[in-house]
């Protein structure tokens, strides 16, 4: 991974948008800086489509697509596409699973709860499981004291041993049914809301993230980003990013907008 400050101005003037992960990311310690948001609407006024792709619930994301600068937003790890038509007062939902899949599927993720609590003491249903609509999260460390790296694994055992998904945040285990995860989904709103083939684009986005569920995305993106608390998975990631700020989470998301505006400017 190589600073941020090397990132070439050519490549950072020839972006079109930015899709970026949220938690621990643009987040900070739980709170979203004033100075990272404000990086959100700097980098929507230079011109970049910005797209978060989290793991978090529909729940919150119909609010951020609603009321944060974007262009749109992908789900609980690739469930579902939201996109807020501002001029229109309309809200775009596209969900992977038709609703029957989904309702299938929430029972074999409530019968997998039950298994996970009892077998791996510490371990908390997410405090936002209520506004999700296709997944489980178990919380290991956002609200409950944080789980030994062999019981966070024991965790994601649980869920493959079921045929399910899982993927490690900075915060919480995401388990769901459905073959789909945060690039497929990305691939499949770029292609079907804004027309473009994001293989065929791929250099003229960035991705930026912090943790293993965020490794599709690096592996996609030639020049992936990631805020400086991602050396702290890197041993667990397939696929790391190109790029890395100096700064951790919200801090390392402003030093990444602060990056790419100016080499903009520089090209006025």
């Amino acid at each position: 991974m190589r600073p941020i400050n090397e990132l070439p101005a050519e490549i950072a003037r020839g972006l079109t948008g930015v899709f970026t992960d949220i938690d621990d990311t643009i987040t900070t310690d739980g709170h979203l800086p004033a100075a990272a948001y404000a990086a959100l609407e700097r980098l929507q006024e230079a011109g970049l489509a910005v797209v978060p792709i989290t793991g978090r619930p529909a729940g919150w994301c119909d609010m951020i697509a609603r009321f944060w600068p974007v262009a749109g937003v992908v789900g609980e790890n690739g469930a579902f596409t939201f996109r807020y038509d501002h001029a229109a007062k309309k809200m775009h939902r596209a969900f992977v699973a038709s609703p029957e899949e989904r309702v299938a599927n929430r029972r074999k993720l409530e019968m997998l709860a039950s298994r996970i609590l009892a077998e791996v003491p510490g371990a908390a249903i997410a405090s936002d499981q209520l506004y999700r609509e296709a997944d489980l999260a178990i919380d290991f460390c956002e609200d409950v004291p944080a789980l030994p790296h062999a019981e966070i694994a024991h965790i994601v055992k649980i869920f493959e041993a079921h045929g399910a998904h899982a993927k490690v945040s900075s915060i919480h285990v995401n388990g769901w049914f459905g073959d789909y995860d945060k690039l497929t989904t990305s691939r499949l709103m770029m292609r079907e809301l804004f027309g473009v083939d994001l293989e065929a684009a791929r250099t003229r986005y960035v991705f930026s993230g912090d943790s293993p569920n965020d490794a599709p995305m690096f592996g996609f993106f030639p020049n992936a980003v990631g805020v400086a608390n991602v050396r702290d998975f890197a041993t667990d990631m397939d696929h790391l990013p190109r790029w890395i700020t100096a700064a951790r989470s919200g801090a390392g998301f402003v030093e990444l907008a602060r990056a790419l505006i100016a080499a903009r400017r520089q090209a006025a």
